[in-house]
């Protein structure tokens, strides 16, 4: 639906008030550096450090650096130009959009713990840590969804600490340790009744921090608008949306921005987001130090190979479809035994009647086989059986972007779970594909399962919604066809899997369907399913080729029971090519291809409550209403201005309207360049989203998402995330929005552990234009393992209309005592002999390490340093025997290799030595109590002043004990506070009211 586009449409009636709104909303405090590149569109200060752009390029730094690392540590050579999928960023962008959320989520937009303000720093930091443990946890449990949302969290406060404290301007250099490390040494804060600035009446402020209070060494943080209030005297946030910057201390000390605006202090922004970025990196380089570097790289989904998810039906009759899968994932992992990439995740969910589960979940390929080949086919039943059940299960158990196959020839039984497993597929974005070894028709036939009541011809009705609306396929086939038909599997969880064209086609027309090829697409198969009578493929260059009928230089056909597979043949023409298909059924289609270009997407709106930005639109967008549609393009270099634009799809392929894309003020890097549309209004029938445009090259491209996205009138919101605790209700509140007429709602809940204490449906009614809070309460079992993730599923119907939507997310099971201390390492002793030729002298220290009175220690690990960790399971009688013990073990270990861990040497307390590359040294099953120390000594040439010593805790805490030859002074730190390098003057708020002026005349 065009319109004319040279008249002032409702997009820019949209940015007017948008623009307008920024200017003019004084309600609520400003929090943080700005969220999202959005922010700098909003505000006219294009050089200022963002959350996403802070967290982005953090992230891609430390990954590319494990990556190297474990490369050269393989013996592999190291890539010129690593490359990084679409899983990656999508990985990013979860950690992005949680940190960004802090800013909108209305539970945390005011809290000031959440964003060091108004002097909370106890409270913030306590929060930061409990974020620490909840990471550790999660990754450690492998639930790697929910670590990357927390790790958004710590790293939304970790950066404002930067920003709205007086750490800056205190001339510190370095980070503030002790945000993240308790043992590391505090600064005090300034108390409730001590002044910390003064008046300032202009924009920009500068000395507005008591002299005092720089001379006592006093941290401080702003005050905002919201509570708590602020005493006289105190500093205030600043800027324009703060209203405390009216009460005395005027003025304010934030360094959000370069704009003087918004940031009192901005000519400070780069120094401050310097840090926070340095805090940042800190922060990730000690989590891969926790986890290790393999964990670390499956957060973020590096190098990992598609999953591979079987849902799998285990009665009598499905012997041969457990024998095509166990064939089909032997074929799998023997091609991905060569690949660069790891192999992936291993899935397996068996269900039948009345069971499903448990969850097979495997790293290791061989041990998944070996797992497959215990699979067995026993019983039988009548129908139906625990289908979505066990669908669910994979879904919540399998990473994003997954595809999902479920073998089977039974309807389900557990049909309430529909709602349920569609809200996780469009969440995840995972496609579920199904195999049905079962007749759609009523012929009768003798059936592989006895049945008490004739079966309905519909009863397959819900895996075919579920294809649909996930993007995946419906495969109606037979026994003696399945091994062939599972080809499908295989085709679809190649690294690198691309889709150009998805649709479904009515049946009796011989309707054109086409999609384009470029050149960086490779391996381009075709599959249709449903029974065809004709079938003609077109080449860009006009040839022709019946599918069905002959043999041509075009494609090549595999015809099995409700599939078509048909594979282009090399040398693939670039272009668009033409599928002009007849049938009596109902056709769907599908073109795939491998190439690293791909692109991910997702609706936002705009948000001026505390900071302007783009908040992402949970669940299904709202239709009818005006929203904007960011896309990352992954896999290419940087694309011309305006060369890509996005089609809205309907469910037959036909445009909805187009959307034109701009870059967004984000710098590309590695490969992803971010593309920003406004979408006049959402269309009010299902879509998907297709990419076209230019690659860096010129030539044309096209992809599209397969995922049906379903407008809406109704939104849910979750008010906050909560723990789980252990023996512990928990209660987790979430708002309702009816932008649609006053209606009745249906609420259901669902949660894949059992929790729950109510599922629904919760009947309630809403005004028109109106909201409704509500709330679900979950039980944690006293056992519940520390870390596990239980997903939770909220869906809202509309009891007099089809209106739906959904909400998930996730809660981590935290004890009420966790360990959040890392252990302890003290230097006992510093020898030294070193002289100017430091092949010819060495050093040594001792050191004591502990974990008195937490969990206990686990392990020790040499990151850094060229000598060698002695360790002793007790105290030598003087430090004398303690030298003597070195000097004996190093003269009996002068020509061997291997170390002598697990023994003791004599009448000494020798244990083991460790080296930089070896891995971890597990000292948990040492027998030691949970306060029982370890003393090491480390001894080392010259040449080599420093090492580093990693020790863990049972609880997953990390220490990092830095060894030193001689002690190091610390220089003493310079103020900055009138040295900053920010620059902005009064043209950006002239031309910000001159952009404002310019569109209320156009839309005059």
């Amino acid at each position: 639906m065009s319109q004319d586009r040279g008249t002032c449409g409702r997009h820019q009636r949209q940015m007017f008030w948008s623009l307008l709104a920024c200017l003019l909303f004084l309600v609520s405090p400003c929090k943080g550096f700005f969220p999202n590149f959005w922010s700098k569109v909003l505000i006219l200060s294009w050089d200022s450090h963002t959350h996403q752009y802070i967290t982005e390029q953090a992230i891609l730094s430390v990954t590319l650096e494990v990556l190297r690392d474990t490369t050269k540590q393989d013996g592999m050579q190291v890539e010129k130009e690593i490359h990084l999928s679409r899983v990656f960023w999508r990985a990013v962008r979860d950690v992005v959009n949680s940190n960004t959320n802090m800013d909108f989520l209305s539970s945390t937009r005011s809290d000031p713990i959440y964003h060091f303000d108004s002097e909370r720093l106890d409270g913030s930091i306590a929060l930061l840590r409990e974020f620490w443990t909840q990471i550790v946890l999660s990754v450690q449990a492998k639930e790697y969804e929910r670590a990357r949302y927390s790790l958004g969290q710590l790293f939304h406060s970790l950066q404002d600490f930067y920003s709205h404290s007086n750490w800056v301007e205190m001339g510190k250099k370095s980070i503030y340790l002790h945000l993240l490390q308790p043992e590391e040494p505090a600064v005090p804060v300034a108390k409730e009744d001590t002044p910390t600035c003064e008046d300032c009446f202009t924009a920009t402020c500068r000395h507005n921090l008591l002299p005092a209070l720089r001379n006592s060494n006093l941290l401080t943080t702003g005050y905002t608008s919201s509570f708590p209030f602020k005493s006289k005297g105190k500093c205030s946030h600043g800027g324009l949306f703060d209203r405390s910057r009216y009460l005395s201390a005027r003025g304010g000390i934030n360094k959000d921005s370069t704009s003087p605006i918004f940031s009192p202090h901005h000519y400070l922004h780069v120094e401050a987001a310097g840090l926070a970025a340095k805090a940042t990196l800190t922060a990730l380089r000690d989590l891969k130090d926790t986890v290790g570097p393999k964990a670390f790289l499956k957060l973020f989904s590096v190098r990992q190979a598609p999953a591979l998810v079987f849902v799998m039906d285990t009665t009598g009759s499905m012997f041969e479809e457990i024998t095509a899968a166990r064939l089909r994932a032997h074929s799998i992992i023997q091609s991905r035994a060569d690949s660069t990439n790891q192999p992936g995740t291993f899935l397996l969910v068996p269900f039948h009647d009345p069971e499903f589960g448990p969850v097979y979940e495997a790293d290791d390929p061989d041990q998944f086989m070996q797992h497959m080949e215990t699979l067995m086919a026993l019983g039988g039943g009548d129908e139906p059986e625990m289908c979505l059940s066990a669908i669910q299960l994979a879904l919540t158990h399998s990473p994003p972007l997954s595809e999902i196959f479920v073998f089977t020839d039974a309807s389900p039984k557990d049909a309430y779970l529909f709602d349920a497993v569609k809200a996780l597929a469009l969440e995840k974005r995972s496609k579920i594909t199904f195999l049905l070894t079962e007749e759609q028709t009523r012929r009768s036939r003798r059936r592989k399962r006895s049945s008490k009541k004739p079966l309905s011809p519909d009863r397959f009705s819900l895996y075919s919604s579920l294809s649909v609306l996930s993007g995946g396929m419906a495969v109606f086939t037979t026994n003696s066809d399945i091994h062939k038909v599972s080809a499908i599997v295989e085709d679809n969880t190649a690294v690198d899997k691309v889709t150009l064209f998805h649709a479904k086609g009515d049946p009796e027309l011989m309707s054109v369907h086409s999609f384009r090829v470029d050149s960086s697409v490779k391996n381009i198969i075709l599959h249709i399913t449903g029974t065809m009578t004709e079938c003609i493929l077109t080449s860009p260059s006009d040839h022709r080729q019946s599918i069905l009928r002959e043999r041509g230089h075009l494609a090549e056909l595999e015809h099995f029971q409700g599939l078509y597979r048909i594979k282009l043949l090399p040398p693939v023409q670039a272009g668009q090519w033409k599928l002009q298909p007849k049938s009596d059924d109902l056709l769907t289609f599908s073109v795939i291809g491998d190439s690293s270009v791909d692109f991910l997407y997702y609706f936002a709106t705009v948000t001026n409550e505390t900071h302007p930005g783009l908040a992402k639109v949970e669940g299904s967008p709202v239709a009818g209403a005006p929203a904007f549609l960011v896309l990352a393009v992954t896999g290419q270099a940087s694309p011309q201005e305006g060369s890509f634009h996005v089609t809205l799809l309907g469910a037959e392929g036909e445009s909805l309207q187009q959307v034109k894309l701009n870059h967004s003020s984000s710098a590309p890097a590695q490969g992803l360049e971010e593309l920003v549309g406004f979408v006049d209004y959402v269309p009010t029938v299902p879509f998907s989203v297709q990419l076209s445009g230019l690659d860096s090259r010129g030539n044309k491209l096209e992809r599209v998402s397969t995922e049906k996205i379903q407008p809406t009138h109704v939104q849910i919101k979750m008010v906050l995330t909560p723990n789980l605790v252990p023996g512990h209700s928990t209660v987790v509140d979430f708002d309702i929005f009816n932008h649609g007429p006053a209606q009745v709602f249906n609420l259901t809940a669902d949660d894949d552990c059992g929790y729950l204490l109510m599922r629904g449906p919760h009947r309630f009614f809403v005004e028109e234009q109106g909201s409704f809070r509500a709330q679900v309460s979950l039980l944690t079992p006293a056992k519940a393992q520390a870390g596990a993730t239980v997903t939770l599923t909220l869906t809202v119907h509309a009891l007099d209309s089809l209106e739906s939507n959904y909400a998930v997310t996730f809660l981590t099971v935290v004890p009420l005592d966790a360990d959040r201390s890392p252990p302890s390492c003290s230097a006992a002793r510093v020898q030294s002999d070193c002289a100017a030729d430091c092949t010819k002298s060495s050093w040594r220290v001792s050191l004591v390490v502990s974990d008195e009175v937490h969990s206990g220690l686990a392990a020790l690990q040499m990151q850094k340093g060229d000598g060698v960790l002695t360790i002793f399971h007790r105290p030598p009688p003087t430090e004398e025997s303690f030298g003597e013990t070195l000097l004996d073990f190093e003269h009996q270990h002068l020509h061997k290799n291997k170390t002598s861990k697990g023994h003791h040497l004599h009448h000494h307390y020798y244990r083991a030595r460790l080296q930089t590359g070896d891995p971890p040294l597990n000292v948990s099953e040492w027998a030691l109590g949970s306060s029982q120390p370890l003393w090491v000594m480390y001894t080392s040439s010259c040449c080599s002043a420093q090492a580093e010593l990693l020790v863990w805790d049972k609880a997953g805490n990390m220490k990092r004990c830095i060894l030193k030859s001689v002690q190091q002074r610390v220089q003493s730190d310079t103020t900055t506070e009138t040295s900053g390098t920010g620059r902005v003057t009064l043209t950006g708020v002239i031309f910000l009211l001159a952009a404002v002026l310019w569109l209320f005349i156009r839309c005059l």
